[in-house]
């Protein structure tokens, strides 16, 4: 009788008793497919590519520069003294003894962190302070302190609005606001650069259809330099239902007699803005961020916020050290006063010298455009070699025909280290641009890889 294979039990026990007694063959592991690298091709791919670039034009790379000290006006690298423009301590506070010395006393009576949330166990009598000084300046009835000031236009703004809901922000917008925005699941529009006549017709065209609308803006921007007609867009946003939240991270400490900022600047009452945002690491010489607004908005956020609930709180050496900065803004406003003259005079010598400066008001931010990275890289690399430190601003970062240098201006420039260096770097992007790169030949590098 057989089974179902054809075969006799006798015959299916002797082929099962010959498969039993074969030795059993190595056992070969699967090869296994490569992983692609973790990350954005693209974004590698553009940092190889400026890389290659500045290999094959012999320049060093102007990042992660180590300074050996504070930097101010001028600053020590690998043990040499340069004219500094790269730092945002714009009213000199980082480095002042009463500044310094608030931190060192926090550090002795709190430690170097709170070492929780705020909202479980690490809220300090430094931190209601700091939150005080900070509504107190922006006329607001509360104020919300948070450790990263990127972090805190992504989480705020990530929470503030959702679907259903609309953004608009300026084209030349901080990456933490545009991230914001994109984490939120809000509709976003950029609007071009400080262009309030196309805010208002692309808000006229979007509103109608969203339940809620934020308006985004900073009040000086980091790029340019310049500043948006504020009370423009007041107008623009109450005709629309719209709210307002503006950036101060370049703006405090640097516009308006006091340093207090676009509004102070403007002639108008911060109350009319519904968001006031902030950074604590340029004037106020620490890190971290913070949000001025209503007491209803600042409870939501304090118990809601991801950034802030699920985040250690602001360290007490950083939180006193701000609170130490704005008041001795508030006492000296001399400082505010030297920042801005010397803004103007960077701004003028710039000028006078044929330099394009671009839209810049001439206080905190002054950048010289060369509409080249090429230029823009040479031209830096050559000033470090004068002992002039400056940053270049190259593709991606910017368009091409946007590239630059950028200037940093502070209180503690002197008015004969801003002359010398804006006639230097004239003479410099003259020479430079009397020497043509071939760009055939350059592009052929880059190709090769």
């Amino acid at each position: 009788m057989t089974d179902s294979f054809g075969l006799s039990g006798a015959a299916k026990a002797q082929l099962l008793a010959r498969l039993s007694a074969r030795q059993p063959g190595p056992h070969v592991e699967a090869v296994p497919e490569p992983r692609a690298p973790l990350g954005r091709s693209d974004v590698a791919g553009d940092i190889a590519m400026v890389q290659r670039a500045g290999e094959a034009l012999g320049i060093a790379n102007p990042y992660f520069r180590v300074h050996e000290g504070v930097a101010g006006a001028r600053s020590t690298i690998d043990g040499r003294d340069y004219d500094n423009f790269v730092s945002y301590n714009y009213l000199g506070l980082n480095g002042d003894p009463r500044v310094a010395g608030a931190a060192k006393d926090a550090i002795d009576r709190y430690g170097t962190s709170v070492s929780a949330s705020r909202i479980v166990s690490g809220e300090r009598p430094v931190h209601h302070a700091l939150e005080e000084a900070l509504a107190h300046l922006y006329g607001t009835e509360e104020a919300l302190t948070l450790v990263s000031g990127h972090a805190t236009n992504v989480t705020v703004i990530g929470h503030l609005v959702g679907r259903g809901d609309l953004i608009l922000h300026d084209s030349l917008s901080h990456n933490s606001i545009v991230q914001g925005a994109l984490l939120s699941g809000a509709q976003r529009i950029a609007f071009p650069h400080n262009d309030m006549d196309e805010l208002d017709r692309l808000l006229g065209q979007a509103r109608p259809g969203a339940d809620r609308a934020l308006i985004v803006v900073e009040g000086h921007y980091s790029m340019d330099g310049d500043i948006p007609d504020l009370a423009r867009l007041i107008t623009i946003a109450r005709r629309h239902r719209a709210h307002i939240m503006v950036d101060e991270a370049h703006s405090l400490g640097v516009l308006g007699a006091k340093g207090h900022g676009i509004f102070e600047a403007a002639g108008i009452n911060p109350r009319e803005i519904d968001v006031w945002m902030g950074t604590l690491s340029k004037t106020l010489s620490g890190c971290g961020g913070y949000i001025c607004a209503s007491r209803e908005l600042i409870e939501y956020l304090r118990y809601s916020a991801p950034g802030f609930v699920y985040s250690v709180g602001l360290p007490p050496p950083i939180a006193a050290a701000a609170l130490a900065s704005l008041e001795v803004m508030a006492a000296e406003p001399e400082r505010v006063a030297k920042l801005q003259a010397n803004g103007a005079r960077f701004l003028a010598a710039a000028r006078a010298r044929g330099l394009d400066t671009g839209p810049s008001i001439g206080t905190a931010i002054v950048p010289i455009m060369t509409g080249s990275s090429i230029v823009a890289a040479r031209a830096a690399d050559a000033l470090f070699q004068r002992g002039i430190n400056v940053q270049p601003i190259i593709y991606p970062a910017v368009p091409e025909q946007g590239a630059r240098l950028r200037f940093f201006i502070s209180s503690l420039h002197e008015e004969e280290q801003l002359d010398r260096v804006a006639a230097i770097v004239a003479e410099v992007i003259a020479e430079l641009r009397d020497q043509p790169v071939d760009l055939a030949a350059l592009a052929s590098r880059l190709a090769a890889g």
